[in-house]
This record gives structure tokens, C-alpha cells and sequence, in this order.
């Protein structure tokens, strides 16, 4: 028994191993070409960089540059689907008798408009909620603020302790800058011997900005 079964085991491997050096001789290889071009957009003016450039189920791909530029090999019959988001998927045809060993294509992709239905976002599960809750407010009631907080002296008072800001920082930054460049090419103005200084000093005077603020 254990005779029979291993010369049936020996058959049915050499079968199978003369049917597929048949089906092999009958299949001839297809012929590998190399595919490149471009991709752009509608109108022809811009390349589109991203792009999915793909052959299904057999696991080969690529995408696209920022130039809009790809190159992969290909076989004679393949499929190629050209993917992006936002743009209509588009699939070119390999010849099947194609002769040439590298062809290009500029691709230009269309856009894909799809229209959503309108949603409306709520603060409560329905509507009747929301209108009961509305109605439900009192708008006469106190808010809830600290008037103590908005006192000028308090308000002084964080003011002078608050740090400069991104905006005061630059613009002290560049004020040392330019003094920095006047320096080079000569001494700084003395306020005291300037007279459009003694001028607005005594303006000041007169108006009583000098006076003590109680």
C-alpha cells in the first residue's frame, strides 16, 4: 500500500510539472517598457507633484516630482491609474503589441467637483431643544465679571509689569540698529544745544505739562 501511494505521489508531481512547462511555453514573456511624461493640470499650465502613479495588484508604482515628472517600467498590456486627491482618477492602456522599449505621455488630470449636502451643526441633540433653551435665558441677569478688575490702578499696575511684547522687542531691537549705524559716522546730538528741543521744552512749561499729577 505505502508502494502504491509513493508511485501515485511521483505521477501526479510529474503531471503537474509537465503542465506548467506547457502553460510556460504557450504564455511568451510580454515586453518590459519604460514609461515617463509629465502631468498637469486642466488648463495646461501647472504641473501637478503627488501624483499616484500605479499598476493594481501588481505592487509596482511611483509619483509623480514637483515637477510634474515620473518614470517606471511597465509591461506591454499593463494598466496604469493615475491618482490624486481632488482630481479624477484617469487609468492609461500599455499597448499589448507595442514595439518601441520606452514611450512618454503628458497627462493632464481634471478636477473632481463633488457637491456634499448641506449640514447644519447644532449645540443640542433637536431643534426643540435649542429653542427651549433660547427661551430659557435671562438676559437681565448680572454677569458674572469683577468690576474690581477694570480699576485704573489695578490696570496701571499690570501694565508696568507685563512684559514687552514680540512687536516692542523689535521695534527696541531696531532702534539700537540705527543708532548703532549713526554712530559709526559721528558723535550723538546733545539735546541741550538743540533749539527745536528748547522749543517744545518751553512749550510744555506754558501748557503745565511739567506740573505735579496728584
Amino acid at each position: 500500500m505505502k508502494k502504491f501511494i509513493a508511485i501515485l505521489a511521483v505521477f501526479v508531481v510529474g503531471f503537474l510539472g509537465i503542465h506548467q512547462s506547457a502553460t510556460a511555453q504557450d504564455t511568451p514573456d510580454r515586453k518590459v517598457v519604460q514609461l515617463s511624461g509629465v502631468i498637469l493640470n486642466a488648463d495646461s499650465t501647472t504641473a501637478i507633484p503627488g501624483v499616484n502613479i500605479y499598476v493594481p495588484k501588481k505592487g509596482r508604482g511611483t509619483s509623480s516630482n514637483r515637477f510634474g515628472y515620473f518614470s517606471m517600467p511597465v509591461v506591454a498590456g499593463d494598466s496604469v491609474v493615475f491618482s490624486y486627491i481632488g482630481l479624477k482618477r484617469q487609468t492609461l492602456k500599455i499597448p499589448a503589441d507595442i514595439t518601441e522599449d520606452k514611450v512618454s505621455y503628458i497627462l493632464t488630470m481634471i478636477q473632481d467637483e463633488i457637491a456634499l449636502q448641506e449640514v447644519k451643526v447644532m449645540p443640542y441633540p433637536t431643534e426643540e431643544e435649542f429653542k427651549n433653551a433660547i427661551l430659557a435665558v435671562n438676559v437681565d441677569a448680572e454677569p458674572p465679571l469683577n468690576r474690581g478688575n477694570l480699576s485704573p490702578q489695578l490696570l496701571l499696575k499690570w501694565a508696568e509689569e507685563m512684559p514687552a511684547s514680540g512687536n516692542e522687542n523689535f521695534r527696541q531691537f531696531t532702534n539700537q540698529q540705527t543708532q548703532q549705524t549713526l554712530d559709526r559716522y559721528g558723535p550723538r546730538p546733545l539735546p541741550l544745544l538743540n533749539p527745536f528741543a528748547w522749543a517744545q521744552f518751553i512749550k510744555s512749561i506754558k501748557n503745565g505739562d511739567l506740573k505735579n499729577r496728584d
